[in-house]
């Protein structure tokens, strides 16, 4: 750890998976730079050209499924127009040498959020995510019970163009794969590497630390105190059933993660009581991202156990979660080339911040 002038400049490992590091540079903040205001968001509740408002149903695909119903809906599913994999058969594997190719076979899908062109999620009722993530939840199980070559469901939100959404109206997406993500994969076999040493979830140890450990940090040569980590350091919101955590090597300066208290594996398993909950967890953060960043453009992606891998131990190993990753900075060519993400905002005091914001 290196301090200078109250500056913190130090190289994080993370947790969960070891051969990724973080370095935090606060001093980096300060560098001179172009003040760029976010992007103006489109607020509109309805738009007569937009094809995922309500009454402009004629304008996609015919609906996968429409919650409640397919008239007065509040979630509607349908499929992606410019799919990235389909079930569309195009080509076939080949192998020569080094060089293999899989089948672009899958399922590309939009979830348009609301029927309300321009809510943000944290404006929307608890009673509505609770909802639309149950409808992530069903569609996930309905995608993996459809064909058993799917190994992975991505469920995933763009928000805001700075996020990558090309369009303004609030959806989320599901993209069903053949192969499991490379970053989802390195979670899962690192979590199971510390799982067969310690006997337990590393998910589940950080969040017990979060939530009970306090540890003083000493300089090796002086003996003084350096930095005290108080419980709940990293804690940005608690409910009965989930919590939201600051990573230790956050990638990105506001980053949360999303995590079930209990040991829970799978998200196609969850039980639907709790998801109320999980949505109150979900509200409240964003409220505190939006809060404090004045209008958080964002990606969220939740991350669970793949299916098909044959492999007991995952099921003890890893933990699903929802990964919340405001866009604040565009990655530079050190980050890029090195793939040493930089942080320009201490987690600790990302952390004490989004906590300090007074909700309602």
């Amino acid at each position: 750890m290196s301090e200078d002038h109250g500056f913190v400049r130090e190289i994080r490992i993370d947790p969960i998976v070891p051969t990724e590091s973080v370095l935090v540079s606060t001093a980096r903040g300060q560098r001179p730079q172009k003040k760029e205001e976010p992007a103006p968001r489109d607020t509109r509740e309805h738009v007569d050209k937009c094809p995922f408002c309500r009454g402009n149903e004629h304008m996609t695909p015919p609906a996968i499924l429409s919650y409640p119903n397919s008239e007065e809906w509040e979630v509607r599913i349908v499929e992606n127009l410019y799919p990235v994999l389909s079930d569309e058969k195009i080509g076939t594997d080949v192998t020569q040498g080094l060089r293999q190719t899989i089948d672009g076979y899958g399922r590309h899908e939009v979830i348009i959020d609301h029927y309300n062109h321009g809510i943000a999620i944290q404006d929307m009722t608890m009673e509505h995510i609770a909802s639309l993530f149950e409808v992530y939840l069903s569609r996930m199980q309905e995608l993996f019970a459809s064909d058993d070559r799917l190994r992975y469901v991505l469920t995933f939100k763009n928000f805001g163009p700075a996020a990558g959404a090309s369009i303004p109206h609030t959806h989320s997406q599901m993209i069903a794969l053949p192969v499991v993500p490379e970053n989802v994969q390195a979670e899962v076999e690192f979590s199971q590497t510390y799982f067969r040493r310690n006997h337990r979830c590393v998910y589940c140890t950080l969040i017990d630390e979060a939530q009970s450990f306090d540890v003083t940090v000493y300089d090796k040569e002086s003996g003084e105190s350096v930095r005290k980590l108080d419980q709940g350091l990293y804690v940005i919101e608690k409910g009965e059933h989930f919590i939201a955590m600051k990573p230790f090597a956050s990638k990105f300066e506001w980053e949360v993660h999303i995590l079930p208290l209990t040991h829970q594996p799978d998200y196609v398993q969850v039980n639907k009581a709790v998801l109320p909950d999980l949505a109150l967890v979900i509200k409240r953060t964003m409220m505190r991202l939006n809060a404090v960043l004045g209008g958080a453009q964002y990606n969220y992606f939740l991350h669970t156990i793949p299916h098909q891998i044959g492999n007991d131990d995952y099921d003890q190993s890893y933990h699903w979660h929802l990964e919340i990753c405001p866009r604040t900075s565009i990655p530079s060519g050190f980050e890029l080339g090195s793939g040493l993400f930089v942080n320009t905002v201490s987690p600790e005091e990302a952390a004490k911040q989004l906590r300090e914001v007074e909700l309602d």
